[in-house]
């Protein structure tokens, strides 16, 4: 089942807190990207990091239409880290 992300707000550094349509909600940390390979080595530049939205019509996070990370990647990222809280 794929939970659409509803809301991203850049929360300093190379963190993003993402909100889903079910309710989950939790700060993720990107910085790891910036060490890889390929398009995601423009993370390496903070404002180009920052200028991501969430895409209306895929529901993910999105860099200037060239680089998304899946969706169910992100939500899985959220939902261990909102359990662990729990």
């Amino acid at each position: 089942m794929l939970i659409d992300l509803k809301n991203a707000e850049y929360c300093g550094e190379y963190k993003i807190k993402l909100t889903f349509e079910d309710g989950k909600s939790g700060i993720v940390d990107f910085s790891e990207y910036k060490n890889r390979e390929g398009v995601f080595k423009k993370f390496t530049d903070l404002n180009f990091f920052k200028s991501f939205e969430v895409d209306p019509e895929v529901h993910t996070l999105v860099w200037n239409k060239e680089i998304d990370i899946a969706p169910e990647t992100l939500y899985r990222r959220v939902a261990l880290k909102y359990s662990l809280e729990r």
